[in-house]
């Protein structure tokens, strides 16, 4: 019997493990989770949230690039972490409950991105 993978980073909306990141409540209408293995990752960004663009957005779209899952605590989250992944027309973002946590431990498990690019 295999151990489940150790968890990086878990607020409860966002899980990180060493295999991949899970986005609760992220498809729309019926709130099931996306799993997205770290391979698949070429890279992210780390934004501020803005004022009005994403705050208020609960769930989905306001900028028909990004796809953000449900979350009701987003208006006073401060940091928006858009997922690098080729070949989505929607790129998964999603603002972490503790952003500098997140982070630290994304770049821990991400293979560092190519010099040359």
């Amino acid at each position: 019997m295999s151990r489940p993978p150790q968890q990086f980073y878990d607020d409860g909306q966002v899980q990180l493990d060493r295999e991949a990141i899970t986005l609760r409540r992220y498809h729309f209408p019926s709130g099931t989770s996306k799993v997205i293995p770290l391979s698949a990752i070429r890279g992210y960004t780390a934004s501020p949230l803005g004022m009005f663009a994403h705050r208020f957005r609960l769930w989905g779209s306001s900028d028909l690039r990004r796809w953000l899952p449900l979350d009701m605590r987003r208006p006073g989250k401060s940091t928006l972490i858009t997922l690098d992944i080729p070949g989505y027309r929607f790129v998964p973002a999603f603002t972490p409950e503790r952003p500098d946590e997140f982070v630290a431990a994304l770049d821990a498990l991400l293979p560092p991105a190519d010099q040359d690019a």
